[in-house]
């Protein structure tokens, strides 16, 4: 089985009120690490832009998500949700979160539903799968703040996601572990393979939308084969730490029934 998932969310709903779904949304996951883009269907702009860890125990339908990224500023909040197959093969997942629709958003009780989606085929990276990560690995001593750059590249096959936040660490006196206090606006990039024209830019939102790495850039990355979890790698000038990575090159057939043009609900 694939260690990676794509899939988008078909509806949310507060219950009691009825489900919607306002967004277009795409998240891509892989080993334990995901990226996640929320774009507001009617303004464009990022509804919601997060990226982190995904965990979960042996036999469990409870998933914790990190958020290491947050375009909310929702980093001490716990985001755990419960997960369902539903008939159809989608997926339920409910739980409590924040409402931001409201003020002071209120902690609510919400049910979404998610679809998996095919793995879009291009030739430059079939079968290649990978969550990078940059500025996370910092140490700072007690009492100590400091700003950094985070950015977070996901890509599965060919879907390509980069998110960026500038964000305000801390480390309390007496703490030995270090907290985000604050987070500054996300910028985002979304390409999708085309067949015939290549990757295309879907969303470039955000003040640095124009500085995030495309998918080209890593294209150098797929061909020299030097990527494995942990190891370091440099894109485009700046130094990532691969996070997640799958590499089934050589066994796409295996994988062929994840691999289409068609349908494609991103």
């Amino acid at each position: 089985m694939t260690k990676s998932r794509l899939s988008t969310r078909i509806s949310l709903r507060w219950p009691p009120e009825p489900a919607f779904e306002n967004t277009d949304t795409l998240v891509l996951s892989v080993d334990s690490w995901y990226v996640d883009l929320r774009v507001d269907r009617a303004t464009g702009a990022i509804d919601w832009a997060i990226a982190g860890e995904r965990l979960q125990d042996k036999d469990s339908t409870e998933v914790l998500f990190t958020h290491e990224l947050d375009s909310r500023n929702s980093f001490g909040v716990a985001d755990c949700g419960s997960f369902s197959a539903l008939p159809n093969g989608d997926d339920l997942e409910v739980g409590v979160m924040p409402r931001h629709d409201l003020p002071g958003s209120p902690v609510r009780d919400y049910e979404e539903v998610w679809r998996g989606l095919l793995f879009r085929r291009a030739d430059a990276s079939d079968g290649v799968s990978f969550v990078l990560e940059a500025g996370g690995d910092v140490q700072m001593d007690e009492g100590e703040e400091k700003e950094i750059v985070r950015t977070f590249i996901g890509a599965i096959w060919g879907t390509y996601i980069v998110l960026r936040q500038r964000q305000t660490l801390a480390r309390h006196v007496g703490e030995a572990k270090t907290v985000i206090r604050s987070g500054g606006e996300v910028s985002a990039k979304r390409e999708d393979f085309v067949r015939g024209v290549g990757f295309q830019v879907k969303y470039s939102i955000g003040p640095e939308a124009d500085e995030l790495p495309a998918q080209s850039d890593v294209e150098g990355l797929l061909k020299d084969g030097g990527m494995a979890p942990g190891n370091k790698v440099v894109v485009r000038g700046e130094e990532y730490v691969v996070r997640g990575l799958e590499d089934l090159r050589g066994e796409t057939e295996q994988y062929f029934e994840l691999s289409t043009d068609g349908p494609f609900d991103g």
